[in-house]
């Protein structure tokens, strides 16, 4: 009886060895599996990392390698490929990320020209090295060409100086000023003063006329005062947002509606204060201003038109919309991206109305070639309609383009306003 005991104590003592001993041997293996596992994976890794570190490596630092003929297997080469892949689509994934940042940023220019120019000036018609005809100064500039940008830069180099155009300019409640300024670095600030008619030709005043708003902007951003209270509580806007870059051309937009003003810059509305300036102001005058600067800026390309044109009603019921917002470089055929607000109008129109369809003109002032500026005029209607049907996702084969060159003026072609009128692009119904 011990006998048979002792046996089936054994024979359990054995079964229980052999299922600790499986049990531990399972768990080994699946530890062993794990490890290798791990040690593929970080082998893949490095070598990946390595392939991603020659790669950039080769096109930071080319001369280092540029003896490199060591012979790759088929093995290394398609690691290389695969991290040379890798980062390739990286690269496109952040390339269109900042398209798509950059294209949504305009969302908010929605601003939209007239169809009517008040005034403009580019100082063509004034010599290199001269002092603008039309305007005046307390100190010093220049009419000058520059190699960033085509055409005639007014060279505000006075160090604290106040410029004054000359004559007056009839402002409507709702318009629009634009303008391109080059700061020639970040030092001082930079101002443009719109106020009412004190019938003098030269007024270098902190605040000129009874009533007005200053704009001051520079490197640290943008202030708008309001001024004419009697007490003199004047309003102040300020913003940080987007200020000008010194060296490079700035395309600032000024809008002004009532008692309201908004200010825009590098694709984003940078300042927007509803009830800034005083009740009642009625603009006549336009100046620039310096304070103990030596930014000595470059301005040019100054507009002032009417605002927010109705366009549904002038494209479906009139039949015809003339755009001064659809905006090109001299002689490009490129749409600038402050036409942003100007085109979404547009498109919107022929979104809500699917059976719509329209005819884009391009037309151009009399300078230069007469068959240059027909063939400038058509390739920047096709510009127009690529534009629409790239951003907007409207149908191409809804709308037809034509270019007429300098052959249909809407004004004389011997002044600088003329020649401003006669650059557009015209949406006609069909």
């Amino acid at each position: 009886m011990k006998t048979i005991k002792f046996l089936i104590a054994a024979l359990l003592l054995i079964l229980s060895c052999t299922s600790v001993q499986a049990q531990f041997g399972k768990k080994l293996g699946e530890s062993i599996k794990r490890a290798a596992q791990d040690a593929v994976t970080r082998k893949a890794e490095q070598k990946t990392d390595d392939a991603v570190s020659k790669t950039i490596d080769k096109a930071t630092d080319p001369e280092t390698y540029k003896g490199d003929k060591k012979k790759k297997s088929k093995k290394d080469t398609k690691d290389v490929e695969d991290a040379e892949d890798s980062v390739t689509e990286k690269t496109k994934e952040s390339a269109q990320q900042t398209k798509k940042q950059s294209f949504e940023s305009y969302t908010q220019y929605d601003f939209i020209p007239g169809d009517k120019i008040l005034f403009f000036e580019d100082f063509s018609q004034d010599a290199i090295g001269d002092f603008p005809a039309l305007w005046t100064t307390n100190s010093s500039g220049e009419v000058k060409s520059i190699n960033a940008a085509p055409g005639k830069w007014f060279h505000m180099n006075g160090g604290t100086a106040t410029y004054c155009y000359t004559r007056s300019i009839e402002f409507p409640a709702n318009f629009i000023v634009e303008f391109d300024i080059i700061p020639a670095n970040n030092d001082g600030t930079f101002e443009i003063t719109i106020y009412s008619d004190d019938k003098r030709e030269m007024n270098d005043e902190i605040f000129p006329g009874e009533k007005g708003v200053k704009i001051s902007f520079a490197d640290y951003g943008w202030e708008a005062k309001g001024y004419g209270y009697t007490d003199k509580d004047w309003m102040v806007n300020t913003s940080e947002k987007n200020p000008v870059i010194a060296e490079q051309i700035n395309h600032v937009i000024v809008w002004i509606q009532n008692r309201r003003i908004r200010i825009y810059h590098r694709g984003e509305k940078v300042l927007d204060g509803p009830t800034t300036l005083v009740s009642g102001t009625v603009f006549r005058k336009i100046r620039f201003h310096s304070w103990d600067t030596v930014a000595k800026p470059f301005v040019s390309n100054i507009k002032i038109t009417t605002a927010s044109p109705d366009t549904r009603s002038k494209l479906l019921t009139e039949g015809k919309l003339v755009s001064y917002g659809i905006c090109f470089d001299s002689n490009k055929d490129v749409v600038k991206p402050e036409s942003y607000g100007a085109a979404k109008a547009i498109a919107d129109v022929l979104i809500e109305n699917p059976s719509v369809k329209i005819k884009i003109t391009g037309h151009t002032d009399s300078d230069g070639n007469t068959a240059s500026n027909l063939d400038l005029s058509k390739r920047r209607a096709i510009s127009v309609k690529n534009y629409l049907a790239k951003t907007f996702g409207i149908d191409a084969s809804r709308m037809e383009t034509d270019g007429k060159g300098q052959d249909a003026p809407l004004a004389d072609n011997k002044t600088v306003e003329g020649k401003a009128k006669n650059r557009r692009v015209e949406f006609e119904k069909i």
